[in-house]
């Protein structure tokens, strides 16, 4: 869902730097931006931008630039545990992504690289009605972000550029057909780090 250059930025930005890489910039109007800048999704495109300052300003409100960019809020709110089985995704570490359309994506790292799939939507809202919090979440721009790899019980509402950021450490530290052995510590450390935010 990334263009190639917004996912080589939020992998740079997932080793911990303590400043932006330099050059890197605004997506919009290509001023310099610092490392904890905004995003936008861009709709047409469904990448994620990176936006300065001023650019994400621009795009705060409902229907600001037309829909064409919406802002990612910064909201990160931990969940119990969800019961995602019903979905029908085989596989532990996901995101799910209600869209503006009344779809859900899924999409989870493997081998080949992102992995995604069309989630049933009656099933979603009838998950919805067991756990209010998700029918909160605002389409495109957030996330249900889930870890149960290894025995991990990770449920987050989170900015989807935050499922961005997970993707690019997993990339990052992938190896072989199994992940080796740094990816699932990286992702642990990954979910260790987040905290909630209204």
């Amino acid at each position: 869902m990334t263009g190639d250059g917004a996912l080589a930025r939020l992998i740079r930005s997932s080793t911990g730097r303590a400043s932006a890489a330099p050059g890197e910039v605004c997506d919009l109007c290509a001023a310099p931006v610092p490392e904890d800048h905004r995003h936008l999704y861009d709709t047409a495109e469904a990448e994620v931008r990176c936006a300065c300052g001023p650019c994400s300003v621009l795009f705060a409100g409902d229907g600001a630039g037309g829909g064409h960019y919406r802002l990612v809020p910064r909201r990160r709110v931990r969940l119990p545990r969800v019961d995602t089985a019903a979905l029908g995704v085989p596989v532990g570490l996901v995101f799910f992504v209600p869209r503006a359309d009344g779809t859900v994506t899924a999409e989870g790292p493997s081998p080949a690289g992102a992995m995604r799939w069309e989630v049933d939507a009656a099933v979603w809202r009838q998950l919805t009605t067991r756990f209010p919090e998700l029918a909160s979440m605002e389409p495109d721009v957030e996330a249900l972000l889930v870890n149960t790899v290894q025995g991990l019980d990770h449920h987050w509402i989170v900015p989807v550029d935050d499922c961005f950021r997970m993707l690019a450490v997993v990339r990052r530290e992938w190896r072989g057909l199994s992940g080796g052995g740094r990816v699932w510590p990286a992702v642990e450390e990954f979910f260790a780090e987040l905290t909630e935010q209204n």
